[in-house]
């Protein structure tokens, strides 16, 4: 092939509906689920987090509308940062776009990091490194070969992980019962203490947030869908079976939990990536008298974690390939071999997760653990993003003279959605103050690691503002027709 032919390739529309559909189940369950809703259900009671999980649940259906509807009209692998810059302010997409890859490249790290303190349950005495290379080549071997290859290692990644939820849920039904065996439980367990609701309202408001990062991936399907062979049809179909499955595996789950382990149980306060043995999920199959419970969960956890640096890659280079190609990067960065893969927005990803990663060996690991946490914030930032640029999508379709019918996809309760999932966003990152202040104290270093993302945000858009002189689109403007089509 040469270098003009080169040049000249795009991405290649490899990913079918059931690709677009694991990979928006794919990227909500995870260590949210798996180890986080233990801490969930000890700090507000069953009750109290299964009310925290559904707020959030229902502040992610009308995001995932949102973007549905744009992702459809519009299908572009640089998604939040295209629409930004097409429907509100160029500057704005500037800001969304590096955020997003920002948020990736990090999160790439962080599981390279998860993944080796996972593996060290087997292999305790083994090699950091060689663990943290060996995923890392896995994870950059899946996306080289190919889109279809992405799609293909995220629907396996997701049905394992959907089967454990199955298998959990079906096997601690039978528990509640006594049909597995053993004492029926029943629902004796929402009377111990204050339960269901424990630790009143501040104690909601923070699962409340620690939901709100494990429902985070769910916005992916808005980057597949610029290489989804139909996303007028597959986008939609996945919003629509998406949603529900993961607000019931979430609900229904921590019900399970919370009915089988008493919030009491100082178990499960402890579950983590360096405790898998007292995982909630690990408890209740325990419980079961499942034998290597801890061992299954493992390897599941370790599949999650996998599949979340499997998804960072390849969503972090599409969102590089995309803000190279409106030049918001470096040119360099938009370049695409004949398989349709953005080679060099994926190797300067895979650079910086893997400096990203060894930031986090040396030393006592601040600059790893600034880079996370500054990383945290930047999926609520992305969220409210989508939320205006749907807003401003409708605002500006309507002002056009467009009819709303010809909408391939129509996001449903406009303009209470999308203001709706603002405020509870807004609401989430003003509270993550709530962690740092306490009794009248305040911790200035967590507040600071909280809040780091929002000045790097705001730096970028007012930077890109001042120095490009953009001013916000007015809606008669907005580009409505470059790029509506999928064959374009």
């Amino acid at each position: 092939m040469s270098k003009t032919q080169q040049n000249s390739a795009t991405l290649k529309q490899g990913l079918k509906a059931r690709h677009m559909t694991m990979i928006a189940l794919g990227g909500s369950i995870g260590t949210g689920l798996f180890l986080a809703s233990g801490g969930a259900i000890s700090a507000a009671g069953p009750g109290g987090a299964i009310l925290a999980y559904a707020a959030v649940g229902i502040m992610v259906y009308f995001l995932m509308t949102s973007l549905g509807e744009l992702a459809t009209y519009m299908p572009d692998s640089g998604s939040f940062g295209t629409y930004a810059t097409r429907f509100v302010d160029p500057a704005l997409g500037f800001a969304l776009g590096w955020n997003f890859w920002y948020n990736w490249a990090v999160t790439i790290a962080a599981e390279l990091s998860a993944a080796t303190l996972i593996i060290k349950y087997w292999f305790p005495d083994s090699s950091s490194f060689l663990w943290s290379f060996l995923f890392l080549a896995v994870i950059v071997a899946l996306n080289i070969l190919s889109v279809k290859g992405y799609g293909e290692s995220e629907y396996w990644f997701a049905i394992i992980k959907v089967a454990t939820v199955i298998i959990f849920l079906v096997v601690g039904v039978l528990m509640i019962f006594g049909i597995l065996g053993g004492e029926a439980v029943g629902f004796k367990n929402l009377t111990v203490g204050d339960a269901p609701f424990h630790g009143g309202f501040f104690a909601v408001l923070g699962v409340f947030m620690a939901a709100g990062f494990s429902f985070q991936g769910t916005e992916l399907i808005g980057v597949a869908a610029g290489e989804s062979k139909d996303p007028r049809k597959s986008v939609p179909r996945a919003i629509r079976q998406v949603f529900w499955r993961i607000l019931i595996f979430y609900i229904l789950a921590i019900l399970v939990i919370g009915l089988l382990i008493p919030y009491t149980n100082p178990n499960l306060l402890k579950g983590d990536l360096e405790n898998i043995g007292v995982s909630p999920f690990t408890l209740v199959f325990e419980k079961a008298g499942l034998a290597f419970a801890a061992s299954v969960m493992n390897a599941v956890i370790l599949s999650s974690v996998l599949s979340a640096g499997n998804s960072g890659m390849y969503a972090s280079s599409r969102v590089l390939y995309g803000l190279a190609k409106e030049g918001k990067a470096p040119k360099f960065l938009a370049k695409v071999n004949h398989r349709g893969i953005p080679m060099n927005a994926l190797l300067l990803t895979t650079v910086v997760g893997m400096l990203a990663f060894l930031a986090s060996t040396f030393g006592d690991g601040v600059v790893y653990n600034w880079l996370l946490n500054a990383s945290g914030m930047c999926g609520f930032i992305t969220w409210l993003g989508i939320a205006v640029c749907h807003y401003r999508f409708r605002k500006a379709y309507l002002a056009q003279g467009k009819d709303l019918k010809a909408l391939p996809f129509k996001a449903r309760w406009f303009p209470f959605g999308p203001i709706f999932a603002f405020v509870l966003c807004f609401i989430v990152i003003v509270g993550q103050s709530s962690s740092a202040i306490s009794d009248g104290h305040i911790d200035w270093m967590g507040l600071v690691a909280s809040y780091l993302s929002v000045p790097l945000v705001l730096l970028l858009w007012l930077g890109y503002k001042w120095i490009k002189r953009t001013k916000v689109v007015p809606l008669k403007e907005c580009d409505l027709e470059t790029g509506t089509h999928p064959e374009v």
